[in-house]
């Protein structure tokens, strides 16, 4: 993750089903479902402003730590989380065995 990401929190907004990350007033999000041990991360979204500047990557990283936080595993639906778990296998242990694509990773 860039270091200006660093010291910005993710905020976990239930109301809209999203992660967000506020960068410089843009908003980039991931919208996810909950159940009592798994979230499902269904689509990741930045807006153009922040294009190549590594906040998408920040948001799911950041996002990731949350969950493992929370004791609960993850299912990455959205491709670009699980392009990014691919890419960082650090993160295949918070997965959800019972993900469609397990293996895959």
């Amino acid at each position: 993750m860039k270091e200006k990401f660093n010291n910005l929190q993710v905020k976990k907004n239930e109301e809209k089903n999203r992660y967000e990350l506020d960068v410089d007033g843009h908003i980039a999000f991931i919208d996810y479902k909950e159940t009592n041990s798994t979230v499902a991360l269904i689509h990741t979204e930045a807006p153009a402003e922040l294009a190549g500047s590594g906040a998408a990557s920040a948001l799911v990283e950041k996002t990731l730590n949350l969950i493992k936080e929370s004791g609960k595993t993850v299912s990455p639906y959205c491709p670009y989380v699980f392009a990014f778990i691919k890419k960082h296998p650090e993160w295949k242990e918070l997965v959800s065995s019972r993900f469609p694509k397990y293996d895959e990773l």
